[in-house]
């Protein structure tokens, strides 16, 4: 108890410290702008990645449009009237309204907050249009917000009425087709020949006769109103909404012809529906967890589908676009997270490295120090006070440069390099002044030698292998696992221990090839010794010599390796992001560009694509019919995949001669299917369900379906998970012509030609979608990250070769000068400097590039690159050789210029003062 209440605190002695901050300010000043840049760094990258994951959201939610929406649906009240027959409710528009209060309300004020004012849509069945030959549909719909429909101008006629006086009327069920008023657009006007007063030839799904008639032709005065973009048919005709080769067309109802619009059609076949919009804008990383599970939980509480009352379901895709949106985000932390450790372990190790060498600047006046008396913790103490003042000044002025460049600061990542550089110092400085203090001999038995040095080979041994096993864990867990979510629902964004390990695979697999290229250097140095010696180059023997003696340091061997390799691994992680953009652009177009027809000008298609044909600078044209959501049948199942019809020659020679991948099955589709009668497809499917050797049935109108079997593996067609393709030719010989809406070209010109197609059709062009994911937030965040953190390994590296030079700089030039008085040059001085400063240089230079990219190999896969890419696969790694030679090449010249610098700045030295150095 006595001894414990003696001991006193340290006492620092201010003027040692205030002498070895003067004398050394140079290394301290390295150490502070090596902190402060990575402070920098890690505490901007966070914030800047936060700010790009909220935009990631919004724009996410934005590109799904509808399918983000909220919807709730409701049956209607049955309307049984008192003599067996239906009643007219006259008041129906304001029960549409209750209805959208009711859903409103039902939302909680976290949804509200998220979600566009309800908009009601209330829609009829599809009736089949009876003139013509082309197949054609109509629906009549009924929209309301809050301040009632979208605005129109009736340039025709006037708006719908109600088709009786009276307010209370009863029909009977068998009775004749009850009347309903509809508008129509001026494009749809145009396009059926009817005009305000016609009555619109339409039958139902029994064959029934439907008494629709046009009041007026209207004009929306805002086309951009978002009521429009629920029914797009109420503006313009639709093609492909009802099946293949069919076109919508659409009527509006009004508040007055709502109740003769239930009455016109069977009592079951009215739906309403309420639709929530989300706001974009009002969406960030930090709430989609909350909404997706309120949307979640607004689904589980939904009615049952089955049920005939007005209870409410609920159905959304907002839920499950957030979730997507939030795996993306969390893949992109993840390989941030990956590079930022990468960029944090090679600080690490400079920081090592440079208080290695501050020690060993110090190491005399420490020395002095404790034989004089200076007790241990009161050394501790000052150094520590020391390199904390500078750690954490620094650190301060990289997280306010980072709080000035970014929207925010995270300093959690900024750590390790504040504790390594507070804490390096004075450890290495009292071991230091320790050892010089301690009366411990060297042991004269050379058992006790031998015992000794396997204790310090078992301990080397047994971090080496601590390090191997934590690599063999890491890649088994990001291998099987992959990259988990950063932030997971309900989680706070930050980085976990079941996320650490595979994040910090790369990392320490550099480590372990490191170590075991420290482990084959020394053997290297010591066999070109033993080749030395039996030459007769005396230079070569006290290179070698030399190399031999220094070859088992191990800081400089990790920094070198570890700087190397990683800077290799940020230049293929974002050469092959690049590279994968690319790719996805290819494959989300198609082609060089598309050319994407409206149905109105869908027979003009054939002679547009041979206009295009013949314009300059195009190489190929390839006409398809593509229709999104296709009803296809196996046995009982409904498949909605995205059927592609197209002349399948001449889509196999457009995919030969583009990047896009080759598909030889296309050949299989002019060729007889196994079954006779069938036409053979080929299939691709997200879930596996749809694969080679299975039969389906693509059903028509008025005619029986079409049978198909699947011969082959489709290729990829605009990133669609589920693709049947067909050749036009077989599916016309089957009786259904295609009707083209989709034209390919490619070649230089492909941008001009169908920028002039001179017809209505959408222009997607492969240029302009390329450089919209390349400007995407995430990916253009994670692309400069992995360039910057490139850029700062290498600097590090550079960093860590000067400071291993000036670490043995003293040791290397006593002996060549004490060689020197022996009668070498100081030519050959030089020379005997860079055979000891060269080899763990080159063997960095060489190995490093290698290691980066095998662990490229390694874990590219599982870092889920497609998540920003948009490709269906991961891409594979694409080293980027000239840049990994443009990292050796500048290591080697680096190294090249140690030796004349050292010889120049050492060239005063007197001959005297080295050789007493020794005494």
């Amino acid at each position: 108890m006595n001894r414990w209440l003696t001991r006193r605190w340290p006492t620092p002695h201010w003027p040692s410290v205030r002498g070895r901050g003067r004398t050394d300010l140079g290394p301290l000043l390295l150490t502070a702008a090596v902190i402060a840049a990575v402070a920098l760094l890690a505490g901007a990258v966070p914030a800047l990645l936060r700010a790009a994951a909220d935009d990631a959201v919004q724009d996410t939610v934005r590109r799904a449009g509808q399918d983000s929406n909220v919807l709730v649906r409701a049956d209607w009240e049955r309307d049984d009237g008192p003599t067996g027959g239906r009643v007219r409710t006259a008041r129906l528009a304001d029960d549409v309204d209750d209805f959208r209060a009711r859903a409103a309300y039902a939302l909680g004020p976290d949804l509200d907050a998220a979600l566009l004012p309800p908009i009601a849509v209330v829609n009829g069945p599809i009736l089949r249009i009876t003139d013509g030959s082309a197949p054609r549909t109509f629906q009549f719909t009924y929209l309301a917000g809050d301040l009632g429909g979208p605005d129109v101008t009736w340039i025709a006629g006037h708006a719908p009425g109600p088709a009786v006086p009276d307010e209370f009327v009863e029909t009977p069920y068998n009775g004749p087709p009850w009347p309903v008023q509809v508008g129509i657009s001026e494009a749809e006007a145009a396009a059926l020949h009817l005009g305000p007063g016609d009555r619109i030839p339409v039958k139902d799904g029994q064959g029934r006769d439907r008494d629709v008639r046009i009041s007026g032709i209207y004009r929306p005065a805002d086309s951009a109103d978002p009521a429009w973009r629920l029914a797009p048919a109420l503006l313009r005709a639709v093609p492909g909404a009802d099946g293949v080769g069919t076109t919508r067309f659409a009527g509006l109802l009004s508040r007055e012809s709502l109740p003769d619009a239930r009455l016109a059609v069977d009592e079951d076949q009215l739906r309403r529906t309420v639709h929530f919009a989300p706001v974009p804008d009002a969406l960030t990383w930090d709430t989609t967890a909350a909404l997706a599970s309120q949307v979640v939980k607004l689904k589980a509480a939904s009615g049952s589908s089955g049920s005939r009352d007005e209870s409410l379901k609920w159905e959304s895709q907002l839920d499950t676009t957030l979730r997507a949106a939030r795996t993306q985000i969390g893949a992109v932390a993840g390989q941030a997270a990956v590079l930022l450790i990468g960029v944090l372990t090679a600080t690490v190790l400079v920081l090592l490295l440079a208080a290695d060498l501050l020690v060993r600047r110090r190491t005399p006046a420490l020395s002095a120090a404790r034989q004089r008396g200076a007790a241990l913790p009161d050394l501790g103490a000052e150094l520590a006070i020391e390199s904390s003042m500078v750690s954490l000044s620094a650190a301060a002025v990289g997280l306010a440069l980072a709080r000035a460049a970014a929207p925010g600061v995270s300093w959690a990542w900024a750590v390790p390099a504040v504790l390594a550089g507070a804490v390096a110092g004075p450890a290495f400085g009292i071991l230091a002044a320790a050892r010089a203090s301690r009366d411990r001999r060297q042991p004269a038995n050379p058992a006790a030698r031998r015992w000794i040095r396997a204790t310090g080979q078992l301990r080397r041994a047994a971090v080496e292998a601590a390090v191997l096993i934590a690599a063999v864990a890491a890649f088994v867990t990001l291998h099987q696992r992959g990259l988990l979510p950063v932030a997971a629902d309900g989680d706070t964004g930050e980085l976990t221990g079941d996320t650490i390990l595979p994040i910090s695979a790369p990392v320490l697999g550099v480590l372990v090839g490191a170590l075991v290229l420290l482990r084959l250097l020394p053997l290297g140095a010591r066999f070109a010794l033993r080749q030395a010696l039996r030459s007769r180059r005396p230079l070569a023997v006290f290179g070698a010599a030399r190399a031999a003696a220094t070859a088992g340091r191990a800081l400089p061997m990790l920094v070198l390796v570890s700087t190397t390799a990683l800077a290799s691994f940020a230049l293929i992680l974002g050469t092959t992001v690049t590279r994968g953009l690319a790719d996805g652009a290819w494959s989300s177009v198609g082609a060089d560009a598309r050319l994407d027809v409206g149905a109105e000008a869908g027979a003009a298609t054939p002679a547009v694509a041979e206009r295009i044909a013949a314009a300059p600078g195009v190489g190929q044209v390839v006409l398809a019919q593509v229709t999104d959501s296709a009803r296809v049948f196996s046995d009982s199942t409904l498949f909605t995949p995205r059927l592609v019809i197209v002349d399948a020659e001449g889509f196999q020679r457009l995919l030969a001669t583009t990047p896009l991948p080759d598909a030889p099955a296309l050949a299989r589709l002019t060729t007889p299917a196994p079954a006779p009668g069938d036409v053979p497809v080929l299939v691709r499917s997200s879930d596996g369900e749809l694969r080679t050797g299975t039969r389906l049935q693509l059903p028509r109108d008025d005619a029986p379906a079409i049978s198909l079997t699947a011969v082959g593996t489709a290729p990829s067609v605009g990133g669609a998970g589920d693709v049947v393709i067909v050749d036009a030719a077989a599916l016309a010989g089957a009786g259904l012509p295609a009707v083209p809406n989709t034209v390919w070209v490619t070649g230089p010109g492909a941008a001009r030609a169908v920028s002039n197609s001179g017809i209505a059709a959408d222009v997607v062009l492969r240029a302009d979608v390329l450089r919209a994911q390349r400007s995407a937030p995430l990916t253009a965040g994670l692309v400069r990250l992995a360039w910057t953190a490139a850029a700062m390994l290498l600097a590090l590296g550079l960093l860590g070769l000067t400071l291993a030079a000036a670490a043995g700089a003293s040791e290397r030039w006593q002996t060549l000068t004490r060689l020197r008085t022996l009668g070498l040059r100081p030519r050959d001085a030089r020379w005997v400097a860079a055979g000891e400063v060269l080899p763990p240089v080159v063997v960095a230079a060489v190995c490093g590039p290698l290691l980066g990219a095998l662990l490229a190999r390694l874990t590219l896969g599982p870092l889920d690159l497609r998540l920003l890419t948009g490709q269906a696969a991961d891409p594979g790694a694409g080293p980027p050789w000239w840049l990994l030679g443009l990292v050796s090449v500048t290591l080697l010249v680096a190294s090249a210029t140690v030796v004349p610098v050292e010889s120049a700045l050492r060239r005063r030295d007197r001959l005297s003062e080295v050789l007493r150095a020794g005494e």
